[in-house]
Parts: C-alpha cells; sequence; structure tokens
C-alpha cells in the first residue's frame, strides 16, 4: 500500500496555475449569494425597509432570537493578523488573505458553513481582541487563523473568557486533534499503552504546546513528555523560556533532542525540515510512533524514514504519503457540531469526542467512492491507514454530532437535539453533493 500511494502520480501545482485560478473570472474564492426571493418589489420589502424593522425589535426584545431571524448562527469569522501563515511566517494581514478565503471554501464544501473572512492590521494581541469582541455579535462563532505563537494562547484565552460563542485557534487544536485519533489508533496498533507512553515534542511553537495539551487529556503523563525548542531540550537550566513553554519542562538531565530520542515510543514534529536524523529514529524503542508534521517537508523524509525501520507507523502532514494529518478532518466538523447545539465554547470534551470519532471511523470499511477519489485498490485500519482521508463523506456526520453530543452532555450547549438519527442523516444530505464532485475530480 506504501509504495502504490508514492507512486501514485501527484499533479504539480505551478505558480502560473495557482495565480491564474485565483484571478480568472470572479476574482478570488468566496461570494455572498442572497438566500431568500429578491424578485418583486414586496420580497425587496420583506428584505430590507420597512419589512426588515420587524425581526430587528424582536431580536432587541430577544437576542437569541438572532439565531431565528439572521445568519448568525451557520456564520463563523475566519481572523487573522498574517503574523504566521502557513510556512511563510509574518507576511502581513493583507498578503493573508488567500489563506483566509481558502479556509472559508473549505468550512463551506465540508460543513455547509458560511465564512467571512476578515484580516486584521494589529500585531497588539490586546487590540486585537478588543476588535474580535467588537464584532463578534455578527457570527456563530470565530476560527483564529494563522497568528503567532505566543500571542495566539493570550488572544484566544481571552476571547473565549469574554464571548459566548466558540472561539477556536485552529493552528493550534486542529492539529492536536486529528493528530491525537492518529496517536489512540496507532497505540492500539502497537499494543502501547498511553500511560507508559515516553514523547519526543520537536517544535514548542502553538501547535506543538497545543498538542502536548491534548496528548495529556488522553492519558499521556506530563513527566514522559520531553519537548525541545531551537536551542535544545526545555530543561531547567533554560532562562529563556516564555510561560507558556515552562509547563513542559523536563525534570531529566538532557539537553539534547538526540538524547532524549533514545528509546523514545513516539516523536512528535511541528518544527523544520531535516531535524529528525536516521540515526536519531534507529536509537528510538521497539515500534515506533513518528508524526514528522513540518511542511512542506516532514523532519525526517518518507523514504529515510521507511529505510531506516520497517517497524514504524509514520504520519506527516502532507497528501503524497500515507497518514496525512490534515486539518480539514477537524475545523468544518467540530464548528458544524458547535453551531447545531449553539455551543457557547469549544471545550476540552468536545475537542476530544472529535479526535476519538475520527479515530473509530478510521476502523471501519471504505466506502468504494472514498477508493476511488484516491485511486487505490483498498484502505484498511493497520500501519498505513490510521486516518479517515479527507474526502470520506461520513466525517461530517460523525464528528460533528460527537462534538454536539459533548457539548450537551458538558452544559455548553443552548440547542438540544431530540432525534440524532435524523440529524446525521441530514448532516450526510448536507454536503453530498460538493463532496461528490471533490471525489470525482481528485483527492484531497
Amino acid at each position: 500500500m506504501y509504495n502504490k500511494l508514492i507512486n501514485k502520480v501527484m499533479i504539480k501545482v505551478t505558480k502560473e496555475d495557482a495565480l491564474l485560478y485565483h484571478s480568472r473570472c470572479r476574482q478570488g474564492k468566496v461570494e455572498v449569494i442572497p438566500t431568500k426571493p429578491y424578485f418583486t418589489q414586496y420580497d425587496l420589502s420583506l428584505a430590507y425597509t420597512p419589512g426588515v424593522a420587524y425581526p430587528c425589535l424582536e431580536i432587541e426584545k430577544n437576542p437569541e432570537d438572532a439565531y431565528k431571524y439572521t445568519a448568525k448562527g451557520n456564520l463563523v469569522a475566519v481572523i487573522s493578523n498574517g503574523t504566521a501563515v502557513l510556512g511563510l511566517g509574518d507576511i502581513g494581514a493583507m498578503a493573508g488573505k488567500p489563506v483566509m478565503e481558502g479556509k472559508g471554501l473549505l468550512f463551506k464544501v465540508f460543513a455547509d458553513i458560511d465564512v467571512f473572512d476578515i484580516e486584521v492590521d494589529e500585531k497588539d494581541p490586546v487590540k486585537l481582541i478588543e476588535f474580535c469582541r467588537q464584532i463578534a455579535p455578527t457570527f456563530g462563532g470565530i476560527n483564529l487563523e494563522d497568528i503567532k505563537s505566543p500571542e495566539c494562547f493570550e488572544v484566544e484565552t481571552e476571547l473565549k473568557k469574554k464571548l459566548d460563542i466558540p472561539v477556536f485557534h485552529d493552528d493550534q487544536h486542529g492539529t492536536a486533534i486529528i493528530s491525537g485519533a492518529g496517536l489512540l489508533n496507532a497505540l492500539e496498533i502497537t499494543g502501547k499503552k498511553i500511560e507508559n507512553l515516553r514523547m519526543v515534542v520537536c517544535g514548542a511553537g502553538a501547535a506543538a504546546i497545543s498538542c502536548s495539551r491534548l496528548y495529556v487529556s488522553l492519558g499521556v503523563r506530563r513527566e514522559n513528555i520531553i519537548m525541545a525548542d531551537s536551542k535544545g531540550v526545555i530543561n531547567k537550566k533554560r532562562k529563556d523560556l516564555n510561560k507558556y513553554k515552562q509547563e513542559f519542562i523536563t525534570e531529566r538531565d538532557i539537553d539534547t533532542l538526540e538524547q532524549a530520542l533514545v528509546g523514545a515510543d513516539i516523536f512528535l514534529g511541528l518544527s523544520a525540515a531535516c531535524t529528525l536524523t536516521k540515526e536519531m529514529l534507529a536509537s528510538m524503542a521497539k515500534d515506533p510512533i513518528v508524526f514528522a508534521m513540518a511542511n512542506p517537508n516532514p523532519e525526517i523524509s518518507f523514504e529515510d524514514a521507511m529505510s531506516t525501520r520497517n517497524d514504524l507507523i509514520f504520519a506527516t502532514g502532507r497528501s503524497d504519503y500515507p497518514n496525512q494529518i490534515n486539518n480539514v478532518l477537524g475545523f468544518p466538523f467540530i464548528f458544524r457540531g458547535a453551531l447545531d447545539v449553539r455551543a457557547s465554547t469549544i471545550n476540552e470534551e468536545m475537542k476530544l469526542a472529535a479526535s476519538r470519532a475520527l479515530a473509530a471511523l478510521a476502523k471501519e470499511p471504505v466506502p468504494d467512492s472514498v477508493l476511488k477519489a484516491y485511486s487505490v485498490d483498498k484502505l484498511v485500519f493497520g500501519r498505513d491507514y490510521i486516518l479517515p482521508k479527507p474526502l470520506d463523506p461520513r466525517l461530517l456526520s460523525r464528528v460533528a454530532s460527537a462534538v454536539a453530543r459533548a457539548a450537551i452532555e458538558t452544559g455548553v450547549a443552548r440547542h438540544f437535539i431530540k432525534d440524532w438519527k435524523e440529524y446525521e442523516e441530514c448532516l450526510d444530505k448536507r454536503t453530498s453533493e460538493h463532496i461528490k464532485k471533490m471525489a470525482g475530480i481528485s483527492a484531497l
């Protein structure tokens, strides 16, 4: 299976094609379309003045009626200040706009969620927090995107305190949720117990810290985690650590990534290419789990990893290798579930529910439509298939319903689903045409 996926012909993205895609016909990737009739004078009178005054007055009396009379309940703000855009770094709010529009496209096609992308020219986290607070009444949720660490922690934490709608920094939690699902399945395959797992984290930014926190919630012992940044292992000798890195100071007397990896069970890479050598990989414990998620090139190449050991489970962020840890497996469905029950937040239990739902789906028989989309004969739960594929049409109903249930069970929901079977059937229909079109063209 590995070889089949590697040998599959991948379409090379060129600069010319990408620029043409974004500029041809109607510029950009998203648009706003009306959802109510507008063909007659009476339609327009209902849509605007004088008819619009009636829902305004109802909402004034009961703010919750905004969910009944406006698009608020299905509208998410994708907000960025452009300080950490993909692998491009601090390129500014305007330059990051194509990414935010792309996020809006993914929200729509995978979960039928509408998006306004909002690029904010503001690096001061206090001012960015206040801006988000002021515009929050427009939205049912806020997806923070591409805001650099450590400011992203402060922005998300403060907004969750101030607002009664879901606030979710996908760069942190998306990677954590998806890789957490992969971890659960990798442990099942290798027979390792999560409480005994020795884990090394390469990188100490937003995603690395969030992944480590979620793994602790799943059962990894904090004392069994060693984290390293570009200056070495985060230990008691270091005097240059912010409060977020200090959460993961190790008691062990080691200084280098090479030392940390001896006998380790899992390598979690969220750093840069070529930081994990073949020698380091060879020093890890039996049946190692390697999540090398630096983009576009992982911490160790697939070819180097597989030529070093044949007992490992290997995952990256890339689509041309097995076990892609792709955030699109998470954020559309997590927000769908949160919005559908009008959750006031996305809490830890909802994130864990998403991880477990993804892990469970990977163990089920894969539909023929998915096999066809990825040009493979079979996908079977095992070392080269620990996560569902993004074009699996079951993702929306499985993950969104798990998140919605967790929201209700933990008391953060304001709307309750009575018939779960009917809800899941509605979800299956909601994006079926989009998914069919994508599956018929190519794999994500």
